[in-house]
């Protein structure tokens, strides 16, 4: 049973985040990727917890149901520091699991402002991304500002971004990403002024970050990887390795960006393995 709870944020921003799992295992906190909701680690959830995990699954700031920042600024720094409020109570043990910006707020916590962790679990993201990747990726999120009429109008809209991926025949999916204005109409359920981001800044205190990493002996790391991903590449996979040899990797095939929505059983398969190992839930 999960149970949904509100946290304080660095700033005072309030910030939601679904906890469940026994209170006395350790806890893996999950955080989504830019322009998606903790909705998007529904499968994940499910999974850890039936592993024995305590599972906290959070909406960044600016996404979901948590809070935007009322200057409209969204600085990494702020970020990563938000993980230190979702974890105020405690934690037997922690594993970070993170997902493109989630990745890059997780790393950053860890190595730029000294946050404990065990394990380290970073999806399709490297210090070194392919920019024609994150070029499509900020399309994506810039287009269609004016919203969309309906769920069917909004499945376009993401068909049109992940072809690949088989189209639901059933678009109600969608409904926890999207929030409805007083118009009517249907918008993503983040804040626009994220798209003002330092992106380059923010990526160099990452990759700052994952030296620092390199130099401890803690947390183990694990690169969760889609193999038709267009933002990391062999290239960024040896980059990584160079600044932590330590790194394991494991390589998801049919599955592009969002990994664990590609492809979960795979990521759970291989997230789970790799959590037992360096933190089992016993």
């Amino acid at each position: 049973m999960m149970e949904t709870r509100s946290f304080t944020g660095h700033d005072g921003v309030e910030l939601v985040a679904d906890v469940g799992g026994p209170t006395d295992a350790p806890t893996v906190l999950l955080m989504h990727g830019g322009g998606q909701t903790r909705h998007s680690w529904a499968g994940a959830t499910r999974g850890l917890v039936e592993a024995g995990y305590r599972v906290v699954n959070m909406d960044l700031r600016g996404h979901g149901d948590s809070g935007w920042s009322r200057a409209g600024e969204y600085p990494l720094s702020i970020r990563a520091r938000d993980i230190e409020a979702v974890l105020r109570d405690g934690c037997n043990g922690l594993a970070l699991v993170g997902a493109s910006l989630g990745g890059v707020t997780a790393t950053t916590a860890v190595g730029a402002y000294g946050l404990q962790a065990d394990a380290l679990v970073i999806v399709d993201v490297v210090p070194y991304p392919e920019l024609t990747g994150i070029q499509r990726v900020l399309e994506f999120m810039n287009a269609h500002p004016d919203g969309f009429a309906d769920l069917e109008e909004a499945a376009a809209a993401v068909a049109s971004y992940n072809p690949e991926r088989p189209r639901p025949r059933d678009p109600k999916g969608l409904k926890k990403n999207l929030r409805e204005g007083t118009d009517g109409r249907l918008r993503w359920h983040w804040d626009p002024a994220i798209l003002n981001m330092d992106h380059e800044g923010d990526f160099a205190l990452f990759a700052q970050a994952m030296e620092a990493i390199g130099r401890l002996e803690k947390p183990e790391v694990l690169l969760v990887r889609g193999m038709e991903s267009d933002i990391v590449s062999d290239r960024g996979v040896a980059a990584l390795r160079d600044m932590l040899p330590r790194v394991e990797v494991v390589d998801v095939a049919d599955a592009g960006h969002m990994v664990a929505g590609d492809r979960n059983d795979r990521f759970n398969q291989g997230t789970i393995e790799f959590l037992r190992r360096v933190l089992p839930p016993s």
